[in-house]
Order: structure tokens, then C-alpha cells, then sequence
């Protein structure tokens, strides 16, 4: 699936909120009550009563910078261990209760802070409460050398995940190396230095969790539905008793210059195009030059006015696009301009380029209306990000630690209200015009003739896969006492929930036009905003097979521009509005998304019904498009999920079914397409009577109507012919297969077969039963490999079909040295599952899906979606009732009948991409054949390919 976004994020602005335009005085305001324990925990409560949940939200003023060089990555540790076990709550139950509650629950990292946070139904709240409390304050005494041993090993596997085994993975770490000083807390990643970790015995983890994870270092906000004078009392009972650690201090902001320029290369195992980031050292977060350069890089780089896009997209054809963006933290700050240039561009030119852009920067400025459109854009970002109750309360927790109150949250927004074109002006003049900055090119390995001049090889140390021995540890750790923390209670005891909230489905009006168009739509008073999306049935499905690509260009051609409006003008129309609106395409799909104030329904409706009716076909535009597209395509090469997703499904529906395709096509096909294709397809496809309409938000159905009944007058109805696909594939027999990438870091692992179709009767009944095997963090599958193992960061499985049946997944990414392991307890969990499941497991799994219900219709965006799939698949206006049924009459038997009907490892595709000369040959010993070896488009490479690789 591919989408163009044309404008900013999707408006959400809180009810206390009245500015609508860039410039007002914000009147932004959040009520909330705040109020210290003795021991220093700052509780922030926030009631929200829309919806019968709640959020909590802990921030710890502790992230990598208060780590010193020799021992990082301990604050990225901590945020896994912390959901292992504590001193009353047993191992991987904290995952497990939440979710049994019908809640959801994470945590994350960053520079400056670690975060954990839950959303539950209000009956679940008092149990939240207990668990946040005891990692809190009893968590030393279940921190093992295994369990310390157990996380290393998923950080690692975290690490090769998303920085080994990507493309540009590395960009990062060589920037922070480059920008700070060695004793700088930036200078190092968040997740750490390996090595560090490696190194590190338990007594310097348990040191560095006492100083820095006490309450009086340290925000919880309670946010959503709940009664303030019993959540005080719990706050109290459950938090009260909590020793305070040693007074911590806040570091003071630490700014870097540069005495000059410094300019690095890096070969990328991955990367298939060279990217060239100038990064400049800028000014921490929060202070007034922070929010001017955050606009300076919208300004050069966001949209088709910006000159860097001017001078490297359009004129020098350099890249198919540009981004800029300002990063302030709590200590320092950085300017980053990031140009991923097409394959045989050379740096130096891209280099060269960005001066000019800047030199066009200096000579023809800037508009006012320029600067309000960014502003513009900036809030409704800023509203969107705490539209939901965990986002609200996570950025009141935030204020309130790194700026001193919650209440910072009007100042932050009226903060960037603010700046003045003399503020954009000053602080490029101070920061960006002829100063030093960090100059890093990234090109494809063997590449080296790209790099910008004068760089040099940047040192970055490949990790090394080797498994972990407990024995190379310091006999003194193993041998450390565990002592128990006392408590004034038996905080063993887990707090009864009350009683769930019922499930409440909202009322769906709909309506059909004389053209056929259907409408749904959902009332929604609570926020002033709508969003609505026009579905169009067919999407890559209406592709020819020699021409698959043209559906997924048709959402980027139709966006830029109509015929009474350039790209610029419709591009200017949508922002001015304050509105959002961007097209996509699946493979059964095209869709047109819109989010705007309800105040701005009509002009945007008006915006959307232009786009679809009267498309510009700009052939420059439609140039630029493909050669992006072609980009992406190529792009997508290089990266192993991908590969392992696409072959996965070329294997699944067989070369000759178009849905094993993906919807960009091929290089060699896109490159053929025409604008001629463009309008046949828009001819053929584009009709309302196999498309329907969703809107949910802020507006009467009457009003709606009266906009959308335009569409039944201007847009004919016309016959559109569907080519039905039957020659599905069976697979009856199990068949292994390995794709090689060298050198890599994980083996990508995709197991399944061809399943079930959405509109199947059992189609639910399987996702239901799949929950415990591999739907969730408590899955079978995920705490085994992850948790038990160490060998991944993650496991899931799955079904996903759609009008078409879709495959049964079952997927991780692994340890390349842990593939063969990985492997075997795939086959085992998958064939142990189509046994009895316990009464335990069957009850954790009903409770998981039926509580959760209460999260359900939080977001406009959800009851969008509910109303979409009322619609593409033709259910009930309250399927979801009937969903509640299905889970709450399965029984152990019925549960057993689905597993052995559906999962059935004998006869399933196992894939596994990875690096073919030290991971191929073992995979003979799985009892599976011999792996068929293909090639990155799942092309059979050969019998002698295979020898020449295992005897290398």
C-alpha cells in the first residue's frame, strides 16, 4: 500500500481549543489537578470522560543522557527489564493481566526519558495502579543475572532489527559520533553501545536503577474516566509507602559548535542509493530559537514552493524528494537537512545543490502566507498529537518534567505562534548561513567513486553474531543476594476489578445516491472535527497483469493539481483550509482520506470532489511520480522485511495471481506506463457505484448529505467489469525456501499458507483462535522466542485477508545464528497449538478481545474504519455484537476444530531470508527437503547456485 500526503496531519483539536488559524492566541487549555507525595512522585490527574477509559502515563527523567561513556544503553535496558517481572507480579504478567483487562500497555526511550504507560477500561484502573507501582518501587529484587542476561540478548536482537539489518541504519550513530564531543550523553545511541552492555556486571545495572528510578525522579498522570477521590486514595496506598532515591538534579543544556566542517563516508551493506545528510549543531528544546528553526526547515523543505525541493527534485532532478527538520532535546539541539538521492547520483552534486537551494533561500525569501501555511500545518500536528487520552497524558507528564509544569502545553503551541519572519531570518543567519556542520554520505557498498569529496571512511563496527555463554560472567554476579523490599501490605494480592463498561456501538446513519454512491456516517459532537474517506473498489485488482502499477500511480498523479489548479494552487487550497487530504492504493482499493475542522467541511469536501472529478494530468508531474515511484521500488530491494514479505506472497498466490504482486509493480512495468494508462484506468474504474463514502466527526447526516449529494449530479454512474481471479493455488505439501542477502544480521523468517477471505464464515472465529498462538505480546510464539530465548525482538502470527482470501502468517525477525533454533520452534509451537488449548488460555483470550472493545471507538479515525468494513464487506451496522458472540460461545473443542483446520504445518511455506553461506546448510536438517533458493523477487536461482554458496 502506497499513499501520497499532500498536506499536514489530521486536525484534532480539544473542545477547550477556539484558534482555528496560524497566528491567533491560542485559548488551547487542559484542565488538570496536580499535587506531590512526600517521597516526590508528581501526580497529575486529568478527567476525560468521553470515553470508559483511562490512561497512565509514568515519565522518568531518565534516558541515555544520564548514562556516562563505558556504560550505555543501561536507561534502553531498563525499559525491557521493567516488563519482565517485579517483586509481586510474576514473570511476563505484566503484558498478560493488562491485556486480559482489555487494556493495551508499552514503553519507550528516548535521550532524555524512559516512558511506560497503560490504557485500560475504568474498571481496570485500580489494577494498573499496582502493577506501575510495583516496578516502581519493588523491581531490584527479581533483576537476575538470566534476566539481565535474557534482555541483553533482546536489545541485541532490537539493534540488529532496526539499525543492522536496514538501510541507512548506521546514519545516526555516525552523526551523534561526529556532532558531540566523546563525553557528551549524545554522542552515543540511545539503545547503546553493545560492547557497554556486554561488559557491564549486575551490580552496575542495579546501581544505575537505584539512582535514577526513584519517585521523586519521576511524572504519572492519570488520564480519562474515573472518580478523583478513590484514584487519590490508590495513588496513596499503592505509591505512598515508595522509598525516595537521592536527590537527582537536572542537567543543564549542553550546546556544541563546530570549529569546522567534518565530512565522513560510510559503504551501506543495504542502502541501493546514496543519501547525504548536513547536520548543524543547534539550540535545546524549548527555547525560542528551537521553535524558529523547526519552521526554517519547513520552510526549505515542505512542499513544492520550499527550494530545496525547487533546486534538487524539480530543477537538478537529484532526488525524488527533500526533508529538513530541527531536533531539540533536553540538552542540545541539531539542524538536519537529509537528501536520499537517486542510485547514480554523486554527493558532491546533491551537496552543491543544497547551497544553491539556500542561496535561493537568501535572495528570494519568504511569504507571510508562506510562514501562516507552515503555522498552520505545525498546529494541527500539535493538536493530533494529544488527541488521544495516552497522548494527552503523556505530554502533560512531559511538560511537567522537562518543563516544569503541565500547563506548559498552552506556551509550548503559542511558542511557535510566535515566530516572526525576523525569527526565521536570525536564526538561519546565527545557526545554518555559512557555518560548520557535519557532512555524512551513505552510499551502496562498492560505491565509493558517490561520495561527497574530501570524506572519510567513517569507522562503524559490525557486530559480530555470537550467542551469549553465561559462563564468561563474573561468578561474584551470580553469586549476588536477592533481597526481598518490604511493603506495609501484602501487595500480592491483586485488586478486583469492577465491573466492565458495556459495550456501546454508535448509531451509523446511512443513505444511498441516485448514482448508487453509499454514504455511513457516525455522529461524533466531542471534538470539533470530521473526517470522511471516499473508497473506490478495484485498486491494483483492476490492473492488467503487464501493467500493475498503473492504480498505485493514479494516487499520485490525481494529487497534483486539477484542471482549474497547479499542483502549487491545490497544494496551497488544502493548507489554507488547515484541512488534510491524501489518496491511496491498496490492492483492492482506491481511497481518498480527508480530515479537517468541521468548520472547514464544505471547502474541503469541495477540494476532494474537484480532485476526483476534474484531474489535471500533469505531465511533468506524472514524469516526477514515476521516476519516485521507480525509486521506492528499488529502494524496497534492499531491505530484507520486505523482500521476505513480497516473496513470501509471490510464493503464496503464485507468479500468475495478480495479488502476489505488490501494488508499485516493477521497474521494467512503471517505466512503460503512460498518462495514457492513467486515463484509461480513470475511465474504466472511477465509478460510483462501486465506491462508497465514510464520515465520522462533528456534523449532522443532514448536512453531510447536502455536500455529498453534489456528487450524485456531477459524477455518472457507469459500468465497471472486474476481472475475478479463481485459480487460486493450493499447497499441499510443506516446502522450504531461502532467499540470500550476505552478510546479514537476522534471518527474516515467514511461515503460512493461503487461508481465508474476509467475508469466510469462520474468517473470524480464526483470528480469534490465532490470539494466544501469536496474536498479541502473550502469545506462544512471542514469549518464546523473545522472552524465553532471546532470539528475537518480536513473533507474530496471523490472518489477513481481505475480499480475496489472504494468507495465515506466522513471522518474526531472528538472530542469524539462532535461525535453525528459530525454525524448529516455529514447527513445534504451530503443531503443539492444534492441540487442546487450556480453559486458561481460552478464558485470557475471550477477556482480552471483549474488554478491549471499550478502547474501541476512542478515535474518529476508528469509527471511520468501522464503518469502512460495514461497507467493503458487507456487514452488519453491529457486526461488532456479533463478533462479542463468536468469542463468547468458543469452546476448548471448537478452539481445537479451528487450529487443525487452519493450521497445518505439513503443508505450509517456510521461508526464510537471511545470509544463505552460514544459515543455508542447516536448514536441510529441519525434515522439510531442501531449501529452494531464490532470488530477491522470489525467481528459482538454481541446484548449482545452492552448491556454489554452502561450499564457499
Amino acid at each position: 500500500m502506497k499513499s501520497k500526503i499532500i498536506s499536514g496531519l489530521a486536525a484534532l483539536f480539544l473542545v477547550a481549543c477556539t484558534s482555528q488559524y496560524a497566528g491567533d492566541k491560542t485559548s488551547l487549555k487542559i484542565d488538570y489537578e496536580s499535587y506531590k507525595l512526600d517521597n516526590g512522585l508528581e501526580v497529575i490527574l486529568h478527567e476525560d470522560k468521553s470515553d470508559p477509559i483511562v490512561a497512565v502515563a509514568i515519565v522518568y527523567h531518565v534516558g541515555s543522557n544520564r548514562e556516562v561513556k563505558g556504560r550505555t544503553g543501561f536507561a534502553h535496558l531498563f525499559e525491557h527489564i521493567l516488563f519482565q517481572e517485579s517483586q509481586h507480579i510474576g514473570q511476563d504478567q505484566f503484558f498478560k493481566k493488562i491485556s486480559n483487562a482489555g487494556g493495551t500497555l508499552n514503553g519507550f526511550t528516548t535521550k532524555d526519558a524512559t516512558v511506560y504507560f497503560e490504557v485500560i477500561p475504568k474498571n481496570a484502573l485500580e489494577m494498573a495502579l499496582w502493577m506501575e507501582s510495583d516496578r516502581m518501587g519493588f523491581l531490584l529484587s527479581t533483576v537476575t543475572q538470566d534476566a539481565f542476561m535474557n534482555q541483553q540478548e533482546v536489545v541485541q536482537n532490537e539493534k540488529r532489527q532496526r539499525v543492522d539489518n536496514n538501510p541507512y541504519g548506521h546514519t545516526s550513530y555516525v552523526i551523534g559520533k561526529c556532532l558531540y564531543p566523546e563525553e557528551h550523553p549524545y554522542n552515543w545511541q540511545v539503545i547503546g553501545e553493545l560492547v557497554d552492555l556486554k561488559n557491564a556486571d549486575l551490580q552496575d545495572v542495579k546501581d544505575f536503577y537505584t539512582k535514577w528510578y526513584g519517585p521523586n525522579n519521576a511524572t504519572m498522570v492519570i488520564a480519562g474516566d474515573y472518580d478523583k477521590k478513590q484514584v487519590k486514595e490508590w495513588v496513596e496506598k499503592y505509591f505512598g509507602e515508595i522509598k525516595s532515591s537521592d536527590p537527582v538534579t537536572d542537567r543543564e543544556p549542553m550546546n556544541v559548535t563546530l570549529e569546522s566542517s567534518k565530512r565522513v563516508y560510510h559503504e551501506d551493506n543495504f542502502a541501493k542509493s546514496p543519501e547525504l545528510n548536513m547536520v548543524f549543531p543547534t539550540v535545546e528544546q524549548y527555547s525560542k530559537d528551537a521553535y524558529a528553526l523547526a519552521l526554517l526547515s519547513d520552510l526549505l523543505a515542505d512542499g513544492k514552493k520550499a527550494p530545496l525541493y525547487k533546486v534538487l527534485v524539480e530543477e537538478k532532478k537529484l532526488a525524488p524528494s527533500v526533508s529538513a527538520f530541527q531536533s531539540s532535546n533536553e540538552l542540545a539541539g541539531s539542524f538536519r537537512i537529509r537528501i536520499r538521492a537517486f542510485p547514480d547520483k554523486n554527493l558532491s552534486e546533491v551537496e552543491v545543490a543544497i547551497f544553491a537551494a539556500l542561496k535561493k533561500f537568501e535572495d528570494e525569501g519568504f511569504t507571510e502566507m508562506d510562514l501562516s501555511r507552515i503555522k498552520a500545518k505545525l498546529e494541527t500536528g500539535f493538536y493530533n498529537r494529544i488527541s488521544s487520552i495516552f497522548f494527552k497524558a503523556y505530554q502533560l507528564a512531559s511538560y511537567n518534567e522537562y518543563a516544569n509544569s503541565p500547563g506548559f502545553i498552552s506556551q509550548d503551541l503559542q511558542s511557535s505562534l510566535n515566530v516572526t519572519s525576523e525569527d526565521i531570518l536570525r536564526v538561519y543567519n546565527t545557526y545554518i548561513k555559512d557555518k560548520p556542520f557535519v557532512l555524512t554520505s551513505f552510499v551502496p557498498k562498492g560505491k565509493t567513486e558517490l561520495i561527497a569529496e574530501n570524506s572519510e571512511r567513517f569507522p562503524v563496527v559490525e557486530e559480530a553474531i555470537v550467542k551469549m555463554k553465561k559462563e564468561e560472567k563474573k561468578a561474584a554476579t551470580e553469586a549476588m543476594e536477592i533481597v526481598k523490599i518490604p511493603t506495609s501490605f501484602d501487595r500480592t494480592i491483586e485488586p478486583e476489578k469492577g465491573t466492565s463498561p458495556e459495550l456501546t456501538i454508535p448509531t451509523i446513519w446511512q443513505e444511498e445516491l441516485d448514482n448508487g454512491l453509499k454514504v455511513l456516517g457516525i455522529v461524533h459532537n466531542e471534538l470539533p472535527l470530521v473526517q470522511f474517506s471516499l473508497t473506490i473498489k478495484g485498486g491494483m485488482l483492476m490492473d492488467q497483469m503487464d501493467k500493475i502499477g498503473v492504480a498505485n500511480l493514479m494516487t499520485d498523479i490525481m494529487m497534483e493539481g486539477t484542471k482549474n489548479k497547479t499542483p502549487v494552487e491545490l497544494e496551497e487550497a488544502i493548507d489554507g483550509l488547515g484541512s488534510s487530504i491524501r489518496m491511496l492504493t491498496t490492492k483492492t482499493s482506491i481511497v481518498i482520506q480527508a480530515n479537517m475542522l468541521a468548520s472547514k467541511f464544505e471547502e474541503t469536501f469541495a477540494l476532494v470532489e474537484e480532485i476526483l472529478l476534474e484531474p489535471r494530468w500533469d505531465e511533468k508531474e506524472f514524469a516526477r511520480v514515476k521516476d519516485e515511484t521507480i525509486e521506492t521500488i528499488n529502494r524496497r530491494k534492499a531491505n530484507p522485511s520486505t523482500i521476505a514479505s513480497e516473496v513470501f506472497s509471490k510464493l503464496v498466490y503464485g507468479k500468475d495471481h495478480i495479488l502476489a504482486n505488490s501494488t508499485l509493480g516493477t521497474v521494467e512495468i512503471v517505466e512503460q506506463i503512460t498518462i495514457d494508462d492513467q486515463k484509461s484506468y480513470y475511465e474504466n474504474c472511477f465509478s460510483p457505484s462501486v465506491a462508497h463514502i465514510a464520515i465520522a466527526g462533528n456534523i449532522s447526516k443532514s448536512k453531510a448529505m447536502k455536500a455529498f449529494k453534489s456528487l450524485a449530479e456531477k459524477w455518472m454512474a457507469k459500468e465497471v467489469e472486474f476481472t475475478h481471479y479463481e485459480n487460486l493455488p493450493k499447497q499441499d505439501k510443506a516446502t522450504i525456501y531461502f532467499v540470500d542477502v550476505p552478510n546479514a544480521k537476522q534471518s527474516q523468517i515467514r511461515i503460512g499458507y493461503l487461508a481465508l477471505a474476509q467475508t469466510d464464515p469462520d474468517y473470524y472465529a480464526a483470528t480469534v483462535m490465532n490470539y494466544k498462538l501469536g496474536g498479541s505480546f502473550s502469545g506462544f510464539l512471542n514469549l518464546i522466542l523473545r522472552e524465553e530465548k532471546g532470539y528475537t525482538y518480536g513473533a507474530r502470527s496471523g490472518f489477513s485477508g481481505n475480499v480475496y482470501p489472504g494468507p495465515f502468517t506466522a513471522s518474526s525477525s531472528v538472530r542469524s545464528n539462532a535461525t535453525f533454533e528459530s525454525m524448529e520452534i516455529f514447527i513445534e509451537e504451530l503443531n503443539k497449538y492444534r492441540e487442546v488449548i487450556s480453559e486458561e488460555d481460552l478464558q485470557f483470550t475471550k477477556n482480552a478481545l471483549i474488554l478491549s472493545n471499550s478502547r474501541r471507538f476512542e478515535t474518529l479515525g476508528a469509527l471511520r474504519g468501522m464503518l469502512n468494513n460495514i461497507a467493503t464487506y458487507n456487514k452488519p451496522v453491529d457486526y461488532i455484537k456479533d463478533e462479542e458472540t463468536v468469542i463468547r460461545n468458543m469452546t476448548m473443542e471448537s478452539h481445537n476444530k479451528l487450529a487443525q483446520k487452519y493450521i497445518d504445518p505439513s503443508k505450509m511455506i517456510f521461508l526464510v531470508v537471511g545470509d544463505a553461506e552460514t544459515q543455508l546448510e542447516a536448514l536441510k536438517e529441519l525434515g522439510l527437503g531442501d531449501p529452494i533458493l531464490l532470488d530477491t523477487a522470489g525467481n528459482p536461482v538454481g541446484e548449482y547456485r545452492i552448491s556454489l554458496i554452502l561450499n564457499e
